[in-house]
């Protein structure tokens, strides 16, 4: 018993250090077109800055511009691709505005300033929920989609029904992951 006890305490400071790098990683603070701003004819266009990018639940975009002279609009893609600006979800206006994804899915901004949305100041971003990779979303719309990119979900992993002692193996996975959480904290 003291054995398994000790292995479970060893592999839990291991699992630590391994999910301390997912679980605690500071979250990301994006500026929206780098040095560039948002603007509306920034030095790379917004989309290819956001594919460069890789974002995550709890990352944060900032829109910087003069106050007063921009805004951004957090909008329905059907209103992304329309330039609509008549129902946004979020009216983005302090000249330095912060935006924090909360969950995983494609958001859509464009300019609420005039026509500059028109003339293509607008941007699309796919937040990969903790288990994706970059590699299984698509950041290429087209006009004629209805529908958000399919985001896959990562491949469940492999069960070991193997129990420890009088405790089975998933019951310490999470019990160890729950600690190692809060260890993290």
């Amino acid at each position: 018993m003291e054995f398994l006890l000790s292995q479970i305490c060893f592999f839990l400071i291991f699992l630590r250090f391994i999910t301390c790098g997912s679980f605690c990683e500071a979250n990301h603070t994006f500026y929206v077109g780098g040095e560039s701003g948002w603007v509306l004819n920034p030095s790379e266009p917004y989309n290819h800055w956001a594919e460069r990018n890789h974002f995550q639940v709890n990352d944060t975009i900032v829109f910087k511009y003069k106050l007063g002279s921009n805004s951004a609009l957090f909008v329905y893609k059907e209103d992304y691709y329309n330039c609509n600006k008549e129902d946004p979800i979020v009216i983005l206006e302090h000249g330095d505005s912060r935006f924090t994804f909360d969950g995983p899915g494609t958001f859509s901004f464009i300019s609420g300033h005039k026509d500059n949305c028109e003339k293509g100041q607008k941007l699309m971003i796919v937040v990969l929920s903790p288990n994706q990779t970059k590699a299984q979303t698509s950041l290429s719309p087209t006009p004629a989609e209805s529908i958000d990119p399919v985001l896959l979900p990562a491949p469940a992993p492999a069960k070991s029904g193997a129990p420890l002692g009088f405790v089975s193996w998933s019951f310490n996975i999470t019990l160890m992951m729950i600690i190692a959480t809060y260890l993290c904290i």
